[in-house]
């Protein structure tokens, strides 16, 4: 897991809910996390929730998908104070569990977990080769780590560009291409790898943001956020919609099963 530099404060959760929705910190809504979960049958399982932030998406495992318990971590104290509150006003804080966690291991026994999911949280684990074989070991035979995240189309150097996007996320990104996440996976011992892009859907996605951070809403997002907070947040959506089209940053499905 990453360093706990509690990187979404207060403002920041404030804002990526008021483009994605309450306790959403990317993008997709309740329907992207049902896509990258499809043709999975969630009743009675127990589930880990890599990077769960503020707990939206924790909760709809629970209420929609039918899991048993649903185990959510996050390195971030803010977010986890926010998920924690959501689990309790749900009546679910017997099922929907909170953990502040520290960089490395998961701290789970071996094959703890029927599922294992995370929702563009990875990217702040440098590591991949790590992280797989973590997701590996805590999975039980059988069991499946389906997650999204947002990958860079190659691997080396990125472009001016995509550095230059890098930078004004400012998110301690560690992007990693297609080839080295199946890489990675295999290596753990995964089968029935598959990766689906989903670079077309948010570069769409993408430019209504930006149409919304900069249109007749602008006003009032300055008076809720700052002037100055919205003018980085629009120069991001701007060096990000670039590299979407370009191709070069292409959101990814992972999906991947540790063997029965």
């Amino acid at each position: 897991m990453p360093a706990d530099d509690d990187l979404y404060d207060k403002a920041h959760i404030a804002f990526l809910e008021a483009i994605w929705g309450e306790g959403y910190l990317s993008p997709g809504g309740p329907q992207e996390v049902a896509r990258v979960i499809e043709g999975l049958n969630l009743r009675g399982m127990r589930v880990l929730d890599i990077g769960c932030g503020s707990g939206a998406i924790t909760l709809s495992l629970l209420s929609d998908h039918g899991a048993a318990e649903v185990v959510g971590i996050d390195v971030e104290a803010p977010v986890c104070a926010e998920a924690r509150a959501r689990a309790k006003a749900a009546g679910m804080a017997d099922r929907m569990i909170i953990r502040q966690v520290q960089p490395g291991p998961l701290d789970f026994a071996d094959q703890s977990f029927d599922l294992v999911f995370s929702k563009d949280s990875i990217i702040h684990i440098p590591d991949k080769e790590f992280l797989c074989g973590e997701v590996f070991r805590v999975l039980k035979p059988g069991g499946w780590f389906a997650a999204s995240d947002w990958l860079i189309s190659h691997d080396g150097t990125p472009s001016p560009e995509m550095d230059a996007y890098i930078k004004a996320e400012a998110l301690d990104f560690a992007m990693a291409a297609p080839s080295r996440y199946h890489a990675a996976l295999a290596d753990a011992g995964f089968t029935n790898i598959g990766l689906r892009n989903r670079n077309l859907w948010y570069h769409d996605v993408a430019l209504a943001e930006h149409a919304w951070l900069t249109g007749a809403k602008r006003p009032a997002l300055e008076a809720a956020h700052g002037a100055e907070f919205i003018a980085g947040q629009i120069t991001t959506w701007t060096r990000m919609i670039a590299v979407l089209a370009s191709g070069e940053h292409c959101p990814h499905h992972i999906r991947a099963q540790r063997p029965k």
